[in-house]
């Protein structure tokens, strides 16, 4: 998470992230159920995102980023690395 956390200071030295944590924020998404986003980012517009960072999807994961944007009023963005074969880079999703 190195790197990501140096993008992000990166951002908010540029001005476009007012504030950012890792695994900052929990959330509750039913009984003995959680969610924690990699990092809580607050937009230098003052509005909230959950950034999740992925290697690879597990069901479990999938289905609790999906559950989290349907009862909380924040954008949630995930970035999954892609493989050379596919071109590489990050694989963007919003939720």
């Amino acid at each position: 998470m190195g790197v990501l956390t140096a993008i992000a200071g990166q951002q908010r030295t540029a001005g476009e992230v007012a504030w950012f944590k890792f695994e900052g924020i929990k959330r509750r998404l039913a009984d003995n159920t959680f969610y924690t986003p990699d990092f809580f980012v607050m937009l230098a517009d003052g509005a909230l995102e959950a950034h999740e960072v992925k290697g690879y999807w597990q069901d479990d994961a999938r289905a609790k980023i999906k559950i989290a944007a349907d009862l909380f009023p924040l954008r949630f963005i995930a970035a999954r690395v892609q493989a050379k074969k596919d071109g590489g880079g990050w694989k963007i999703e919003e939720f």
